[in-house]
């Protein structure tokens, strides 16, 4: 009998020096069901970019011999090098990392890319970089839709795009079917205290268009690396939204900070966030 859902790990839970073999092997006995390849603004992880042939081939071997798969990518090297950029020749880089990273979706198997929500992050924002980040985002969805890969939008810790509903604007005016929202339900828990709505309202107001979503925990003021248990983020109420919805891909986002017991707490991790989903499909009657 087929998973109602699939759990994914975030690369980062597990320290950066393993090798790709043993992060999947890590992953599958932790708890998940994939992995969730991380391309950040990082050296180290633009390069994968531009990996040859046969560094991908090899990494698909690598997925074939543990039996665990890459099957979405958190793109956050466009913080970096962001669509709405004043610089000309940043935006050609964010286009470009774009395209090279739908490349990569391809030649691994990866059918959703996570997109950060940001017009810039590095600089102040106007109406010229809003204009600028559809512009770009138009384009973006125009290479996405030739090679079939999903992208969704992360609802991040600025004001830019912090809610579902703010995502969903942009949603709707490039109206494809290739963009939608892929929610950190962390993000959204600490956005609820700032605009007093909540976050199964907020979610609410993408049905149909999520694809995917993070949980993470959070604290308010604080966006990262909190312990899952520790935090307050709204599970319950964003997960029965998003079961309510269909949505049955989620990843678990959390980071290694240099603990000993790593592997005792990615397992854990799996296990307190298949508790809060489990919990979700029981309280829907499924």
């Amino acid at each position: 009998m087929p998973k109602q859902y699939l759990l994914g790990m975030y690369e980062k839970a597990v320290p950066a020096e393993l090798s790709w073999i043993e992060r999947l092997d890590v992953a599958r006995e932790s708890g998940f069901d994939y992995v969730e390849i991380s391309i950040d603004e990082s050296d180290a992880r633009l390069e994968r970019l531009d990996w040859t042939p046969a560094q991908r081939r090899q990494l698909v071997r690598n997925m074939e011999t543990t039996g665990t798969l890459i099957r979405s990518m958190c793109l956050s090297a466009h913080r970096k090098y962001p669509f709405g950029a004043s610089d000309p020749e940043t935006v050609r880089r964010s286009l470009e990392i774009m395209k090279k990273a739908l490349d990569l979706a391809c030649d691994l198997g990866v059918r959703t890319i996570q997109l950060a929500g940001y017009d810039v992050y590095y600089e102040q924002g106007s109406p010229e970089t809003r204009a600028r980040f559809e512009e770009n985002l138009a384009r973006a969805v125009e290479m996405a839709s030739r090679v079939g890969v999903l992208l969704g939008f992360e609802t991040m810790e600025t004001p830019f795009m912090d809610t579902v509903e703010k995502s969903m604007a942009y949603v709707s005016k490039i109206n494809s079917p290739y963009l939608g929202v892929y929610p950190d339900m962390g993000n959204l828990t600490n956005a609820s205290f700032l605009y007093g709505k909540s976050v199964a309202d907020d979610i609410a107001t993408g049905r149909g268009h999520i694809l995917a979503a993070h949980c993470k925990e959070t604290v308010a003021g604080r966006y990262r690396e909190v312990p899952f248990g520790t935090g307050t983020t709204d599970y319950e109420g964003a997960l029965d939204e998003l079961v309510s919805q269909g949505v049955r891909r989620y990843v678990a986002e959390f980071w290694y900070v240099g603990s000993q017991t790593w592997r005792e707490e990615t397992a854990a991790a799996a296990r307190y966030v298949r508790e809060k989903i489990d919990a979700a499909f029981a309280r829907a009657g499924r």
